[in-house]
């Protein structure tokens, strides 16, 4: 991607299209070259960025990093588990921080830690409301967080969340549902914050096909995030119609 801002370029994706799609390549699903055809594929389909990482990573990231950020054109944008997961080949960075837990660490001491790379490296960091959601069943996110969803049905807990994610000066939410979750954030949870903030939604987890996509989009998620939905047998048809149900 080209010098510029990354949140400047996601504010004008939804501008200009319904909602933006992003694609999450975990390093630890694919070789290097798999993540580059999925790199190439999620190019060819239109998706608007690459998010690169997980909750928990056992592969080096710094030559998938090094290798995404050569050969793709979107922006590669560090999905970090935690303050470990860092790279210089990159475009920019989730500044994550888990508000709906109370896990000191994944509010503020991760984000201490990092903030010195951070610096060295000259990556944009994006200050992101971090929400796990309960999705019916354990998540990676959960458990190496230690931090207890916030229940599905509880929606003012969750738009009171997001809006103090808002008023510390976050510039995104992220409603977590998880890798491999049961269910995706209910509809209802995303409609409700969303007309309580004024910052873009991102949602991701269970989002499994390109009709669930698009209920989440007219909910008024800004963007989805798939992970899971293109691990088994990604194909760029899938992708595309992923990009076609979110954009439209």
């Amino acid at each position: 991607m080209q010098s510029g801002s990354v949140l400047s370029y996601l504010r004008k994706v939804i501008t200009n299209v319904k909602a933006g799609y992003l694609v999450l390549i975990d390093p630890d699903q694919y070789s290097i070259t798999d993540c580059v055809e999925l790199a190439h594929q999620a190019e060819d389909a239109q998706t608007d960025a690459i998010l690169l990482g997980g909750s928990f990573l056992t592969t080096d990231l710094q030559p998938v990093a090094e290798t995404l950020k050569r050969e793709t054109r979107l922006p590669v944008i560090l999905f970090p588990g935690d303050s470990m997961h860092l790279s210089p080949h990159s475009d920019a960075l989730l500044y994550l921080s888990l508000i709906s837990g109370r896990n000191a660490n994944f509010l503020i001491g991760e984000q201490v830690k990092a903030a010195p790379r951070l610096k060295l490296y000259g990556i944009e960091a994006i200050p992101t409301g971090y929400m796990l959601i309960d999705s019916g069943r354990q998540t990676s996110v959960g458990f190496m967080s230690g931090t207890t969803p916030l229940p599905r049905d509880k929606f003012d807990i969750a738009w009171a969340h997001a809006l103090a994610a808002e008023y510390l000066g976050m510039q995104l939410i992220y409603l977590e549902a998880g890798s491999g979750a049961e269910f995706p954030v209910p509809d209802r949870m995303i409609a409700v914050v969303k007309e309580q903030i004024s910052i873009p939604v991102i949602v991701g987890g269970g989002i499994g096909t390109p009709e669930i996509a698009a209920q989440k989009v007219e909910a008024g998620a800004d963007f989805i995030v798939t992970g899971t939905a293109i691990e088994d047998g990604s194909t760029l048809s899938l992708m595309k119609q992923f990009a076609d149900a979110i954009h439209n």
